[in-house]
């Protein structure tokens, strides 16, 4: 059986030998042009017109009212933290099914995650799961939510939308408000993807996206903060400038700031990737159906996007039947010039993070450890 899926997966990808990655980005002569263009103006660091121009083009993209362009996915997320009174001491809530960085990124600020569990529906943070341990940890209080047993405030809750797939945000967010709570959305892996037709990240108090070099356009690197106040995303854009007070030639600071803006160079490259948005997410949700046939008939189960939601398919995912079922599948896979990969090792399960508050993490244990990811790179096959 494992024979016939990699056979399937060559097919797909109309690759008969060599590796086929599990995400590779692709560029074209327009982004060439784009990153040559800016080379030759000299304008490659934190300050030129395609940084504004980017930001630009992802409020209109996403439909937020603002937009900051920053280095990298870990820096909005640490800079969105800050930006909601994130403090040493607090505690927030966020999902261990998910990248070290989002755990990182609470950590950054002082604060500690508190790991809750997720949908299985939707490999995101569970609404109902959240509900029931507030109900069960915590008090409402006038200076927020409150952890009875430590004293210590839930600050925020960082919900991640999982391999493009979008999490019951809405869930999440009514959740929050109830208790207080910001929601921070991390949604680096899911640019482009809505639920009933509107864009993951822009539910919550402050949405980060990711530009790394495996996500569905890049710039190698680079990061973003999506915000439904402007005011805030002025006070983000003026923090991670180093909190320089705008002078023609005077170095005065007002606040603890960081060096966290996107080069213009990357910010050129974005922008031209970022037209070939509509057809990566085409492509890969083509890619997901031609999974879905091939998968058709086997004991595994494609990952599949929620009712009401369209997903942008980032990587494409199989539950299989157990932990040794999984593990022979990836050396199955390995062994036959497929690049896949099994998801995270759980957030509590992490040495930084092993003291953690947790409710149990039943279903995330489960999927983490059948989960296997699949190739999914954007770039159309030949057929």
């Amino acid at each position: 059986m494992f024979d016939k899926v990699i056979n399937g997966v060559r097919a797909l990808f109309d690759e008969p030998v060599g590796l086929i990655p599990l995400h590779a980005p692709w560029f074209d002569e327009e982004d060439e042009r784009a990153v040559a263009d800016v080379v030759r103006t000299t304008f490659v660091s934190s300050v030129g017109p395609d940084i504004t121009a980017f930001e630009e083009d992802m409020v209109l993209r996403t439909g937020a009212a603002g937009c900051v362009a920053v280095v990298n996915g870990t820096s909005a997320l640490h800079m969105s933290l800050l930006l909601s009174g994130c403090r040493s001491g607090d505690l927030v809530i966020t999902q261990a099914f998910t990248f070290i960085a989002t755990a990182n990124a609470i950590a950054y600020t002082g604060a500690e995650p508190v790991f809750i569990d997720i949908d299985r529906a939707t490999l995101g943070l569970s609404p109902s799961a959240m509900r029931n341990w507030l109900e069960r940890e915590c008090r409402r209080t006038e200076g927020g939510c409150r952890h009875i047993a430590s004293g210590r405030t839930i600050r925020a809750c960082v919900p991640m939308h999982t391999f493009g797939l979008v999490l019951d945000i809405k869930g999440i967010v009514e959740v929050c408000h109830h208790w207080g709570i910001a929601v921070i959305e991390d949604a680096a892996e899911a640019l482009g993807s809505t639920t009933e037709g509107r864009h993951a990240g822009t539910f919550g108090h402050i949405g980060t996206l990711s530009f790394n070099g495996n996500k569905i356009i890049t710039c190698g690197g680079g990061g973003a903060m999506l915000f439904n106040d402007p005011e805030l995303a002025k006070r983000a854009k003026h923090l991670t400038t180093q909190a320089k007070v705008p002078h023609p030639w005077a170095f005065a600071h007002d606040a603890l700031g960081y060096n966290y803006r996107l080069p213009n160079l990357n910010a050129a490259l974005l922008r031209s990737q970022l037209r070939k948005l509509d057809h990566n997410i085409a492509t890969k949700r083509d890619l997901h159906g031609r999974y879905g046939q091939l998968f058709a008939g086997t004991p595994w189960q494609l990952v599949e996007e929620a009712p009401g939601t369209h997903s942008n398919y980032w990587l494409n995912a199989v539950i299989m039947g157990d932990r040794a079922e999984r593990d022979a599948f990836l050396q199955a896979c390995a062994d036959g010039g497929i690049q896949a990969r099994p998801a995270w090792e759980l957030g509590h399960e992490q040495p930084m993070y092993a003291h953690a508050m947790h409710d149990g993490l039943e279903v995330s244990r489960h999927i983490q450890d059948r989960l296997v990811n699949l190739p999914s790179s954007a770039k159309p096959a030949r057929r």
